[in-house]
């Protein structure tokens, strides 16, 4: 692991809340300890500094309340895309009024997940009308069990519903900028969409890229392998070499991030898949280590290589 590959690990772990867990000691006990990491992240979010990135075009982004949050602020407004966890709401509120005093607009939800959305009510409550596609509304208002988290998701409050939803494609105009968003299909969960900032060539793909760590795929609400292998291929395709991408989790990425990000999903999965049609269980498949190549890389953070196989074994 070079040295920047360390800083940037440590720095996510910090902006996740999970390094004043603990949790960067044994990273994989965020999916074997008795109690669920839905809520030992939340514990954690609690007390978690939130890091300020400017990036382009009036566009910065947020670390440190669950997945990256995106803040677009002009003359007409703030815009966030994600709200991180509910319990972060005074540090992300100083991060704000820290870019400007402008008012709350709009909320963008890239998909249900806690750790994206669970700030909802708050945000809405501050003035934002939240947009977000069908599915995420969906999800956030049932019931909702995600296994590999060992959790139940009650429903949000009403408050903390999208108000706004589409099926494929909208758009906002909005301090002078179009903002674009699109539906993924299901990759991480039935719910992802991408944000663009076009003129600011920003594009926000949330958890359907994971900026140096495997990602987190939820089959309880749509997500499989396939799906997010397809995702990434969208995104690569999407970009150029002057965007800037905001990942789920990780630090700011580009186009080459994007391309390394989808072979080691292409990869990992061609190797598990040709085990599995070997006639081996999902035992002996870990036993054989798929990932070892990319371990180093890839599996410093919450998901190591053997719960990443597992991951991609469930989708075959």
């Amino acid at each position: 692991m070079n040295n920047l590959n360390t800083i940037d690990r440590r720095r996510f772990l910090e902006s996740t809340g999970l390094m004043a867990a603990g949790l960067w000691l044994m990273p994989q006990l965020v999916f074997s300890q008795e109690e669920s990491p839905v809520i030992t992240i939340k514990k954690a979010a609690a007390t978690a500094k939130i890091n300020i990135t400017k990036l382009r075009g009036n566009v910065s982004m947020l670390e440190g309340s669950g997945g990256n949050i995106a803040v677009f602020n002009g003359a007409q407004g703030k815009l966030m895309v994600d709200a991180g966890i509910g319990v972060s709401k005074p540090n992300v509120m100083a991060a704000l009024q820290s870019i400007s005093s402008n008012p709350l607009k709009y909320l963008i939800n890239t998909h249900w997940h806690f750790d994206h959305a669970d700030g909802n009510l708050w945000v809405h409550e501050a003035g934002a009308t939240i947009i977000a596609q069908e599915n995420t509304r969906k999800h956030l208002s049932s019931t909702v069990r995600v296994d590999d988290w060992d959790y139940t998701f009650p429903p949000a409050p009403i408050d903390a519903l999208p108000t706004t939803t589409f099926k494929n494609k909208h758009s906002l105009q909005f301090n002078g900028e179009t903002i674009e968003m699109k539906y993924y299909k299901p990759s991480h969960t039935d719910s992802d969409i991408s944000v663009y900032f076009t003129d600011a060539d920003v594009l926000h793909v949330a958890d359907t890229f994971w900026n140096g760590y495997y990602p987190f795929i939820d089959y309880n609400t749509g997500g499989n392998i396939t799906g997010m292998i397809k995702a990434a291929e969208y995104n690569v395709q999407r970009t150029t070499n002057k965007t800037i991408v905001i990942p789920g989790h990780g630090p700011v990425g580009n186009k080459q991030h994007l391309i390394e990000f989808r072979d080691m999903l292409v990869s990992i999965h061609s190797k598990v898949a040709a085990l599995k049609k070997q006639g081996k269980t999902l035992k002996e498949i870990i036993a054989l280590k798929p990932t070892a190549s990319f371990d180093s890389k890839w599996g410093g953070f919450v998901i190591n290589g053997d719960i990443f196989t597992m991951l991609v074994y469930k989708g075959l």
